[in-house]
């Protein structure tokens, strides 16, 4: 049987490395990345994706940036999957992380996800929370959690 294999990606390397890994255990199987828009992302970190090239004006409750992020992410994610001779599907989503992902990955038959783990600590886990212990407490399908080798 054929697995449907999600791996949500952000950007960090841990994403990446979640994403290599696919494409090293799981390169028969249809792989789906996914990225999800978080609304509330911004109002929460300090990291930014450098206001100065956001869309001035443009920008509706869902961040018209993260649309355009997530265009250069699959971008970046395709480059990848050809190199590795791989092929993988794309999806936006908007939402809380965690939540979107398992939503999304029991509203379309997946049956593994891969995932980063940004081994976030002290006040931002605190306030954020982990978004790869809240997928692997709550995911029905195995969850793979990935750290990048740094």
């Amino acid at each position: 049987m054929t697995e449907r294999v999600l791996v949500p990606i952000d950007g960090s390397e841990s994403s990446w490395a979640a994403l290599e890994y696919t494409f090293g255990h799981h390169d028969d199987n249809p792989i789906v990345v996914l990225y999800v828009a978080d609304p509330s992302e911004r109002a929460y970190t300090d990291r930014s994706r450098g206001d100065e090239d956001e869309p001035d004006g443009e920008e509706d409750s869902t961040g018209e940036y993260s649309v355009e992020y997530s265009k250069e992410l699959f971008e970046t994610a395709r480059e990848r999957a050809d190199a590795a001779g791989v092929e993988v599907e794309t999806e936006t989503t908007i939402g809380s992380p965690a939540d979107a992902i398992l939503e999304y990955a029991e509203d379309n038959e997946i049956d593994h996800i891969v995932m980063g783990s940004r081994g976030r600590s002290g006040l931002s886990r605190l306030l954020l929370g982990s978004v790869a212990e809240t997928v692997v407490r709550r995911s029905s399908v195995p969850v793979t959690v990935a750290r990048n080798a740094e």
